[in-house]
């Protein structure tokens, strides 16, 4: 990776050829590119049609997103690309995700739009934003199966140049799973530990097969089939508690009718999807812009940080963005991509002046102040006993300068929460509100959920840590996390409502993904 890096870095400052890069912004969703700004446009409008194609099927509507809390899109240029800054060796990496509050970023090659199938980037684009959205508008628990069967009946979309969507078209890209892969019974589905226990080591069918069964579902549910009603009423179980397969069996009856059913359905010649006009999902305005020559020259770099990187590969990247920012001085792009490099190497007073640095010449740059509250909540950190209440007060104030620019920015109000935890103090009403209210604004953030959750715990209100770490807990890829959120709830559920527990301080790092990042399939 560090090799990675070095190359990168020469490319990038070589010459001004990076200056081609654009940024397209909407309502949803930022995406920088090396493209032209007409069909960088095109792909945001198409994100934000896909947008509205969700919650016109699902009937879910969303709160417009602040604007740090949209998801960022970076189109790398190439899958080898996205398969280094994956760290991924099995070359099979086509794109992935990362949920994070204030800075939810996808990574994917650069796009084309042809008149066959869509690129399986796209696809895997279109699968991870569908778990964005389903995990944003709802705080109820999806099981596996529907999970990532919703994502793939939404992710086989198809955009017509008149603007129209079709969504819940045959997944094309599962095909040879459903044929060769080993076989998933519709029991194994429904049961998550059935399946656990039964995988074998192959590549098999559950994306297809989960696909096929929520397909089946949706679309005889809105064609009065037998079957109408069912899918709903499972969903409605599991929400309000029931196990998988108690739920499974009361909505769906006989499972092995269930199985034959599902592979009638399948072998058909034809299936229904929906053709939504283009009045019917409209899109939302795209600004584009230019990045400036030094923006454009270090963006390879900026990415690399973006993704997330080891202490080893920041203190290979921070000198080749010093090099940038002695060419280009005066962009305070390049300058608050350095204040990141910085912080990530170790060194937060360097990260600090090159913050300071860029908001002088731009105070609007979001991550300027986003970088020096980092490296100064890292300095209060270290600061003597005595002196870490106004160290962490101090550190508050670029998140509090953050605040005014984007009062729904969620890091100020995790900050302020933190500026005490950290401290060992109790944090006042105040500040555990704010922890609640940016896990509101951030719900796709599940490393927040689990401390709001620990700290409703904490609170005695049992029932509304139960809501979050049940979800967590169902995340299919959900790590380390997921197995602390299980446990967690098990333990808190048996306290009555009102009871604040009293168990140890969990703190698990988040995984850093969501969905597995999405290969070849």
């Amino acid at each position: 990776m560090r090799q990675w890096i070095a190359l990168a870095a020469a490319a990038a400052l070589a010459a001004p050829a990076q200056a081609a890069w654009h940024k397209a912004e909407s309502p949803h969703f930022v995406v920088y590119a090396d493209d032209s700004p007409r069909d960088i446009a095109r792909f945001a409008e198409i994100l934000e049609r896909f947008h509205a194609a969700m919650q016109l099927i699902t009937g879910r509507k969303d709160v417009v997103p602040s604007p740090s809390n949209r998801v960022v899109i970076f189109a790398v240029g190439s899958e080898n690309r996205v398969q280094r800054l994956a760290g991924d060796t099995s070359r099979n990496v086509a794109g992935f995700y990362i949920p994070r509050a204030g800075g939810s970023r996808a990574f994917v090659p650069n796009i084309s739009f042809g008149s066959g199938e869509n690129d399986f980037s796209l696809i895997v684009l279109l699968h991870e934003y569908a778990h964005h959205f389903l995990l944003s508008t709802s705080r109820y628990a999806m099981p596996r199966w529907m999970n990532e069967g919703a994502a793939e009946f939404f992710a086989s979309a198809k955009f017509g140049r008149d603007g129209s969507v079709g969504i819940g078209r045959p997944a094309i890209h599962r095909a040879a799973d459903l044929a060769y892969a080993d076989d998933v019974t519709v029991q194994e589905l429904l049961d998550q530990k059935l399946y656990d226990k039964r995988k074998s080591s192959r590549h098999d069918a559950f994306y297809g097969r989960s696909w096929a069964l929520y397909h089946y579902l949706t679309f005889d549910e809105l064609q009065d089939g037998p079957r109408k009603g069912q899918l709903s009423r499972y969903a409605t179980a599991i929400a309000r508690g029931k196990s998988e397969m108690e739920a499974a069996t009361d909505a769906f009856g006989d499972l092995k009718k269930l199985e034959k059913d599902l592979d009638a359905y399948v072998s058909r010649a034809r299936m229904s999807y929906f053709h939504l006009t283009a009045e019917k999902v409209p899109s939302a305005p795209v600004a584009v812009t230019a990045l400036s020559v030094g923006e454009g020259a270090v963006m390879p770099l900026h990415i690399q940080s973006q993704r997330g990187v080891s202490r080893e590969e920041a203190l290979a990247l921070a000198p080749q963005l010093r090099a940038g920012a002695a060419r280009y001085p005066d962009d305070a792009g390049v300058l608050a991509a350095l204040a990141e490099a910085e912080y990530d190497a170790g060194n937060d007073q360097p990260a600090i002046a090159a913050a300071d640095k860029a908001i002088a010449l731009d105070p609007s740059r979001v991550n300027a102040h986003v970088q020096k509250g980092y490296a100064m909540f890292r300095l209060a950190g270290d600061a003597p006993a005595d002196k870490q209440a106004a160290a962490f007060r101090a550190a508050m104030k670029p998140f509090e300068a953050l605040n005014m620019i984007e009062n729904d920015h969620p890091l100020p109000l995790i900050y302020l929460y933190r500026s005490y935890v950290e401290r060992g103090a109790e944090p006042p009403e105040l500040a555990r509100h704010a922890l609640e209210r940016a896990s509101e604004l951030a719900p796709f953030d599940r490393g927040l959920a689990f401390q709001t959750a620990l700290m409703q715990a904490g609170e005695g209100k049992i029932e509304l840590a139960k809501l979050s770490l049940e979800a967590l807990a169902a995340n299919p890829h959900g790590g380390r996390l997921a197995t602390a959120a299980s446990k967690l709830a098990e333990e808190i559920g048996k306290l009555p409502e009102g009871t604040p527990w009293t168990g140890p301080a969990r703190m698990v790092e988040d995984d850093g993904t969501q969905g597995d990042p999405e290969s070849d399939k």
